[in-house]
């Protein structure tokens, strides 16, 4: 069983750091902070650059932490939120198949990262080895609600300043 987690965790993990990187350094065929910034400000997310930044850092933080099993809450919390914000601005409108832009990738990881809180990191994890018991129920709950705080914040003043302009 921990070696099966392992896989999850890792997989999960890297494809999110992999995602991050793009947005925050222009890794992997990605446009940057500077593209990202910009492909955000024409979806109505300001400063984009900043935003870019947030997001880049929820997914590649989220998925480094992920990956090793550190502080493992916090690193759901942090994808949580990204893909959330994914799911509402981009996916949503166009169903739920990958195949057709839609929310299907996104949300399959942020379930995994929400369920990995639940069931733990496993014993092959940081968290295992800095006797950190930050796994079930409460835990998830937790990284729950600290995903969802941090994706309203930009969702509703996207929607705020979208009203303004209306």
């Amino acid at each position: 069983m921990e070696f099966g987690l392992l896989v999850i965790r890792v997989a999960l993990g890297l494809t999110l750091f992999a995602h991050g990187a793009q947005k925050l350094f222009g890794w992997f065929g990605g446009g940057g902070l500077a593209g990202t910034g910009g492909f955000f400000e024409k979806m109505g997310f300001r400063p984009g650059k900043t935003m870019a930044l947030l997001a880049g850092f929820g997914e590649a933080g989220g998925g480094l932490g992920m990956a090793l099993g550190l502080l493992t809450p916090f690193a759901a919390a942090g994808i949580i939120a990204v893909m959330s914000v994914a799911i509402v601005s981009v996916h949503l409108e166009k169903g739920f198949f990958g195949s057709n832009g839609g929310y299907e990738f996104p949300l399959l990881n942020a379930l995994v990262a929400f369920g990995l809180v639940f069931i733990g990191p496993g014993p092959l994890s940081f968290d295992a080895a800095l006797g950190l018991k930050l796994a079930g129920p409460e835990w998830a709950g937790i990284a729950l609600a600290i995903g969802l705080l941090g994706a309203s914040v930009p969702l509703l003043t996207r929607a705020a300043r979208a009203r303004r302009t209306a």
